[in-house]
C-alpha cells in the first residue's frame, strides 16, 4: 500500500474546510482533483472516510481516526523539512551530565545577543556522544575523547576534578581531598559517559566501583553516604543538591571540555560556538 502526502493533505483540508469546493480553494487545485485524490485514498485504504451530502461533509468513525493520524504525520513531515532546511536558524547542543557549568548561562545570553538569527537549545542526552551520534543535536559538549572517526572535536577549556560526597561524610570537613583518601571507598561511576574510572588509582589501591547511568540517581545515592563520586566542576555548578558537597581533588588531573561535531557535515555555527566557548573558559 502506497500512501502519498498529497492524499493526507487533501483529507485534512476537506475536514477543516467543510466542503470539497473550499478544500480545493485552500489547496489551490480543482474540485475534481480533490474528489479524485480522496477517492484514491479511500481505495488504497479500503475504507470509507467521509460521509457526503448535498450540504455537508463529515468524517466516518474510521475517518476521524485516520484524520487524527494524518495530522500527526503531516506535522512530523513539516518538522523534518524545517530541520533539514533551517541552516543557521536552529542550533542544538547536546551534553550528557552537565552542560557548561558556570559558563552555561553566560554562553546562552551572549549567543542570543550576538547571533539572534540562530535559535539555541541545550539538550541533555546521556550517551557517549551526548546525542550527536543519535541525531539529537548538531554539536555536543563531551568530557572525554571520542574514538569515532565520524566526529571531529576541539578542547575549549579545562575544569577541575571534584569529589562529591554526603555532607556528613568525614571528608566533607576538609577543603580538598586526595585520590588516596578515596581508595577504600565505593566510587559511583557512569562508564558510558563519565570522566572517572578506577584507572586513576594505582592497581593496588583502587576503590570499589558501582555503576550508574543518570546524574540524579548518582546524587541521590551519594547523599545517603553509601558511595562517593568524582566529576567535573561543571556538575557542582549545575547540580547543587542538599545533602551533597563537592571538594576539589588536589592530585586529580583537570578534565578537558571538548566541543564535538560531524566531521563531514558540521553545523554552520560550529566555528562561532568554538570561539565563544573558548573565550568563556579563558575568563577568570
Amino acid at each position: 500500500m502506497d500512501l502519498e502526502l498529497r492524499q493526507l493533505r487533501c483529507l485534512v483540508a476537506i475536514v477543516d474546510e467543510g466542503t470539497f469546493t473550499d478544500a480545493a480553494i485552500a489547496l489551490g487545485v480543482s474540485q475534481a482533483a480533490v474528489s479524485r485524490t480522496l477517492a484514491s485514498l479511500e481505495q488504497a485504504l479500503g475504507v470509507r472516510l467521509l460521509r457526503r451530502t448535498s450540504r455537508s461533509v463529515t468524517p466516518t468513525g474510521t475517518g476521524l481516526r485516520v484524520v487524527a493520524h494524518a495530522r500527526r504525520v503531516l506535522t512530523e513531515v513539516d518538522d523534518l523539512v524545517l530541520e533539514a532546511t533551517s541552516g543557521h536558524a536552529h542550533l542544538r547542543i547536546g551534553y550528557a551530565w552537565s552542560a557548561l557549568g558556570r559558563h552555561t548561562l553566560p554562553f546562552q545570553r551572549r549567543w542570543t545577543r550576538s547571533h539572534p538569527e540562530t535559535d539555541l537549545h541545550l539538550v541533555r542526552v546521556n550517551s557517549a556522544t551526548s546525542g550527536l551520534g543519535e541525531g539529537a543535536c548538531d554539536l555536543a559538549v563531551v568530557r572525554r575523547p571520542l574514538d569515532d572517526r565520524r566526529f571531529e572535536s576541539a578542547i575549549v577549556g579545562l575544569e577541575r576534578r571534584l569529589c562529591a560526597m554526603a555532607s556528613d561524610d568525614p571528608l566533607a570537613r576538609r577543603r580538598s581531598v586526595r585520590l588516596a583518601d578515596l581508595a577504600g571507598r565505593t566510587l559511583l561511576v557512569d562508564r558510558r559517559t563519565g570522566t572517572t574510572t578506577a584507572d586513576l588509582w594505582p592497581p593496588d589501591s583502587r576503590p570499589v566501583t558501582e555503576d550508574t547511568h543518570d546524574v540524579d540517581d548518582w546524587l541521590t545515592v551519594i547523599a545517603t553516604g553509601r558511595s562517593v563520586g568524582m566529576t567535573a566542576e561543571s556538575t557542582a555548578n549545575q547540580y547543587p543538591r542538599p545533602g551533597v558537597v563537592y571538594r576539589p581533588v588536589r592530585d586529580g588531573e583537570p578534565i578537558a571540555v571538548r566541543l564535538a561535531w560531524w566531521k563531514k557535515d558540521p553545523h554552520p555555527a560550529t566555528q562561532a560556538v568554538l570561539e565563544l566557548l573558548t573565550a568563556l573558559y579563558r575568563e577568570p
